[in-house]
């Protein structure tokens, strides 16, 4: 009782911060598709000559830029607006890290905005094939894949056991960043990207942007229904697993496992959830990302995953843990 009595009161402030999380992303992203923090580069503006570069209304310009200064993504002095050192390097076109994926979370937007139409019906929101949607679509969606593996393939392709790796196919492996880093990891370690035709110049961009055309190569086709080849040693899937429903994984795994040679791994990196279901939250919201976007993908469990693998023909399975909240599944056949 004593504990009842002291306990402090409760406060709507957590649901009302939650709830209006959403007037936080919004300016940024409608900053980013406007092209502001480009525009304003390394010169400052008035927001009236911001508005005439990005011709776009001046009150109301005004008050976005404002609004970006006090969520600390612009600076201003004496009426003019500059970028800050973290919008100056990520959000400008053109520089080293230029975050151009945020095209592709501005797609998402509009998907997750419409959540309460598909768990009313259970159907996503309707989407053209990956094949079909356009390359508006499918360029910031390569981009903000790239951008993310980037900063995370090191570590993942540092926790693997590489020892007589000589051949990897990354399947579904998008811009090659992970290819890429297999390649760079030991001298003698060549890598396939297995991806869809449409996908695959952009990954031939990518890798020739990084020198590396000798060692990486590509072939076309469907996961799900084109042979994947034979004699590697290692097939990798990251961010491929979440998809698909649990019945093509199933599929798509055993696939991978009569790609190897003997004593070859299998490994998946995705979001694994817990065995309720119920968590981490990383994996939970992004089964809801799949849930808007996709018709049957979801996260999966780590029981699930070596469920897969045990059918596959793996006898050795092993689970690790990024820094960054994914997971990695290894199986060795």
């Amino acid at each position: 009782m004593e504990s009842a009595r002291s306990a402090p009161p409760l406060s709507p402030k957590p649901i009302m911060d939650l709830a209006t999380a959403f007037q936080r992303s919004r300016p940024l992203l409608t900053a980013f598709e406007l092209g502001l923090f480009t525009a304003l580069n390394s010169e400052a503006r008035t927001s009236e000559e911001a508005a005439a570069a990005l011709d776009t209304e001046p009150r109301a310009t005004d008050r976005l830029m404002n609004a970006l200064v006090a969520l600390g993504l612009l600076e201003k002095h004496e009426g003019r607006f500059s970028n800050t050192p973290l919008t100056g390097t990520f959000l400008v076109k053109g520089r080293p890290e230029y975050m151009g994926g945020l095209s592709h979370t501005n797609h998402l937007w509009d998907t997750w905005s419409r959540m309460t139409a598909v768990v009313r019906t259970g159907h996503p929101v309707d989407l053209a094939e990956i094949n079909d949607r356009g390359d508006d679509w499918l360029r910031p969606f390569i981009a903000a894949m790239h951008f993310r593996a980037r900063q995370t393939a090191g570590e993942v392709v540092g926790m693997l056991d590489l020892d007589g790796v000589s051949r990897v196919l990354d399947v579904g492996g998008g811009s090659g960043a992970y290819a890429m880093m297999f390649a760079r990891a030991r001298r003698g370690i060549s890598a396939v990207v297995f991806d869809l035709p449409n996908v695959l110049p952009l990954t031939k961009m990518y890798i020739a942007q990084e020198g590396l055309a000798a060692e990486v190569g590509t072939v076309a086709g469907d996961y799900l229904t084109a042979p994947l080849g034979t004699g590697f040693d290692l097939v990798f899937m990251s961010a491929v697993i979440h998809s698909n429903a649990a019945d093509d994984n199933r599929l798509l795994v055993g696939k991978a496992g009569e790609a190897l040679r003997p004593g070859g791994q299998i490994v998946v990196q995705d979001f694994l959830m817990n065995e309720e279901r119920d968590g981490p939250l990383p994996a939970a919201l992004f089964a809801l990302n799949m849930l808007v976007g996709t018709p049957e993908g979801d996260t999966y469990t780590e029981s699930e995953v070596r469920s897969w693998m045990t059918e596959a023909g793996c006898g050795s399975i092993t689970r690790k843990d990024t820094t960054f909240g994914t997971n990695l599944v290894i199986g060795r056949i």
